[in-house]
């Protein structure tokens, strides 16, 4: 990405449409005079009696027990340095974000202006009483253990320098895996650490913990090799002083068995590498760049086992693995502190979790046939959904044990399901989409590529690495545009009424008339029709010149829809095309079906629609779980809109009885278990969450879908077209860009999963 382009795009993202990342919004009630006379005066006085009776009540009224507090003083952020506490705002604001959406856990971001160690503690322990726990962010060390030291003795809160922690927490799982892996006794290896800033300083110790002899380390800063003879060490350091006066790295790193990197990029030499132990252990960490390239690193050593602070790279040592995680369960027994029996235990679940086997779910995100458990997996993903399942719980236990909770967890079942619904107001599926996107980008043809917001969709697609933008317009149009908004990429620009394209407008054409002729079609017609952008791209599509396509923003759905059903049409056994809607709700992934194409279809029709929108639903890692909506429920009505669905639903119990699929049924029963269970305790939808909505007709399926983007702002992704032959999809008029985006990575995806199935067909041939 061009970099003035994407130094405007992370200013317009914190800017607009408001300015920062967080809001407050409320939980409860407010419609009512009643309601604002229970939240505040005079209701607000009761809880306020009972809290003065027993502090404790706090956690009971308030909404302490789920708030944390990130803190900082700006004085370490990011590679940025001492750079203040406003200017340190937008990184806490961050860390707000990723608590919430990995975790549910909500924060506030207090900035703090001072570096007197003794004054920023006095200011969080005053305002501790507000929160659940304290984050610490971004203090610049030796300050940070100091003042992390004296809040965790004298707070009763779980206080915790993730700087510190996260990256010790995250590499001691991967490190008790690479070195099983390598078949190396933890006592024994030798370790040099390149760093012995905070977070190099934080590793050794829990490294010392799992077992590590402290007297194997050898550590080095931006001065040396930390020996017994310099007067410039503090005592933390003086922990890791074995190094020998005038020793280098290189030295060090003879026979060593762990290289663990937390300094600068491209300090670690292929000459160095090769000196280390057999089947070396290298966590290069630096970021953006790892004190060696991965790609170098594998290329010298066939034998390593490697880990960066990389997405683009296996093993990825990312502290969003942690600290939503170690806060939950910590908030969740009511932590008096996160102590280092919390630590480990988060170290062990971590370790654990990369050795069973992965959910289909994560494998697609990241386009794997199968994760497994070796040297390119030794942690696991951020997106795998277990994190909080097996994390949270691990250091609610360790608390518990080690005697610092004060609300012990007794029902686990329970606690692990209230985690999972936490986890309904996440919109990880965006992330997971164009992540699997990322792992093989396809060639996209955008064929309103000379309108504005389209022409930024290709562009993200393009920067970010989800698919090859072809674009279709006038060139002087496109070109001017692209210099407007600074995407000045090199991609394919082509024009289908221009000379330029007359040669491969008229193969075109010739092939649409030969396959059309004896359907009223005449070869003029098709030489005409082939000018059309969306003919054209399609036509693209169909002969391999481009893998997908993706248009409708300037145009209505049907006239969209037309030029693809006569050049691409049906794929092989598919007799209806349909489309679904996958909306972000707060309970997670809903599919919406059909939002777009069939008026009023049949109950043949319908069940069809139910099984192509399952096929969907498990592409993207989802095991479906469908009800059939109606106005009534199971047999109520006898009304033709009620029966088709009925019969639909035989249907599909007669002939796909594994299916989880029930009807007909009101929304309001399918969306809540506790009604459905209790009223219908029959239906195969009983005790189970419902992810998609197969409605009796479009208007229905069109209203509900656009009613809940608009008036809840839930995202949606779609119409996404299915049962077309080639992965063509269309845009709703006017789409927003990030609505394109997602359209084009659901494109690259589907083209993915159909080449798949070609490659497939052509084995069992």
């Amino acid at each position: 990405m061009h970099k003035d382009n994407k130094r405007r795009e992370a200013l317009l993202y914190h800017a607009k449409p408001t300015p920062g990342k967080i809001k407050v919004v409320p939980t409860k009630k407010y419609a009512t005079q009643r309601d604002l006379s229970l939240a505040y005066s005079p209701g607000v006085a009761e809880p306020c009696l009972e809290i003065a009776k027993d502090v404790n009540n706090v956690y009971k009224y308030t909404s302490k027990g789920n708030l944390v507090a990130v803190i900082s003083n700006g004085t370490a952020v990011l590679g940025l340095g001492d750079i203040g506490p406003e200017a340190s705002k937008p990184v806490m604001e961050g860390k707000a974000l990723l608590f919430k959406i990995f975790a549910d856990i909500d924060v506030f971001d207090i900035e703090v202006d001072t570096k007197n160690i003794d004054e920023f503690i006095a200011t969080v322990k005053n305002i501790a009483p507000t929160f659940g726990g304290i984050n610490l962010e971004d203090i610049k060390a030796p300050e940070s253990f100091e003042i992390e030291r004296r809040l965790v003795e004298e707070l009763n809160i779980p206080v915790m320098h993730d700087d510190q922690h996260g990256t010790a927490i995250i590499s001691s799982a991967a490190l008790l895996n690479a070195l099983e892996l390598a078949e190396k006794d933890i006592e024994k290896v030798k370790l040099v650490v390149s760093g012995a800033g905070s977070a190099a300083l934080a590793c050794a110790n829990l490294y010392v913990l799992l077992g590590i002899q402290p007297q194997n380390i050898i550590m080095f800063d931006k001065d040396g090799v930390l020996s017994s003879d310099r007067t410039d060490l503090s005592e933390l350091q003086k922990r890791y002083s074995f190094g020998k006066k005038g020793t280098t790295l290189s030295e060090a790193l003879n026979n060593a068995d762990v290289f663990l990197g937390l300094s600068a990029g491209n300090i670690l030499t292929p000459e160095m590498l090769l000196g280390m132990a057999k089947d070396p252990i290298v966590f290069a960490m630096a970021n953006p760049t790892p004190e060696i390239d991965y790609n170098l690193a594998i290329d010298t050593r066939k034998d390593i086992i490697m880990a960066t602070g990389r997405s683009d790279h296996p093993n990825q040592v990312n502290n969003v693995l942690g600290f939503p995680y170690i806060f939950r369960g910590a908030l969740d027994v009511r932590a008096t502190k996160i102590n280092e029996a919390m630590k480990m235990a988060a170290v062990r679940a971590l370790a654990a979790l990369a050795k069973e086997m992965v959910p289909e779910q994560v494998n697609i995100a990241y386009g794997e046939t199968r994760l497994n458990f070796g040297r390119d997996y030794i942690i696991p993903k951020p997106f795998d959904p277990r994190l909080i399942t097996m994390v949270a719980p691990a250091v609610a236990k360790a608390a518990m044990d080690s005697g610092v909770a004060l609300n012990p967890i007794t029902d686990w079942e329970k606690y692990e399901s209230e985690l999972l619904e936490r986890m309904g107001s996440d919109n990880k599926m965006v992330r997971l989409l164009t992540n699997r996107a990322k792992t093989d980008p396809k060639r996209i043809v955008f064929a309103e590529a000379d309108q504005l917001d389209v022409l930024k969709a290709a562009q993200i697609v393009y920067e970010e690495g989800i698919g090859h933008p072809i674009l279709l317009g006038r060139k002087e149009d496109i070109l001017e545009l692209k210099e407007e908004i600074g995407f000045d990429a090199d991609v394919p620009i082509l024009d289908p009424k221009t000379k330029e394209e007359d040669k491969r407008r008229l193969e075109y054409a010739e092939i649409f008339w030969k396959e059309r002729r004896r359907k009223g079609i005449s070869q003029l017609d098709a030489q005409k029709w082939m000018r059309e952008r969306n003919y054209f791209a399609a036509m693209m599509v169909n002969q391999g010149d481009a893998d997908a396509m993706v248009s409708g923003y300037s145009r209505s759905y049907p006239s969209v829809v037309k030029p693809l059903m006569q050049l691409i049409g049906k794929a092989p056994g598919i007799s209806l095309i349909a489309s679904t809607n996958m909306m972000m709700t707060n309970r997670g992934p809903m599919f919406l079906s059909d939002t777009a194409i069939n008026p009023n279809p049949s109950a043949d029709d319908l069940a069809k629609i139910a099984l192509m929108t399952a096929k969907t639903v498990r592409m993207f890692g989802i095991e479906p779980v469908i009800a059939m909506v109606s106005f009534s429920n199971f047999g109520s009505s006898n009304y033709e809109s009620a029966n088709k669905v009925r019969e639909a639903v035989a249907y599909l119990h007669h002939y796909y009885p594994d299916l989880i699929v029930d009807g007909e049924i009101q929304t309001d029963f399918a969306l809540n278990p506790e009604m459905l269970q209790k009223k219908f305790p029959f239906s195969k939808l009983a005790g189970k969450k419902v992810n998609t909505l197969i409605f009796p007709n479009l208007e229905a399926a069109n209203i509900t879908y656009k009613l809940l983007k608009e008036l809840y702002k839930v995202d949606s992704i779609g119409p996404i077209v299915m049962g077309m032959d080639k992965p063509v999809h269309i845009f709703q008029l006017g789409a927003s860009v990030e609505e394109m985006v997602n359209m084009a990575a659901v494109a690259v995806v589907d083209a993915q999963e159909k080449n798949k199935r070609i490659k497939n067909f052509d084995v069992k041939k």
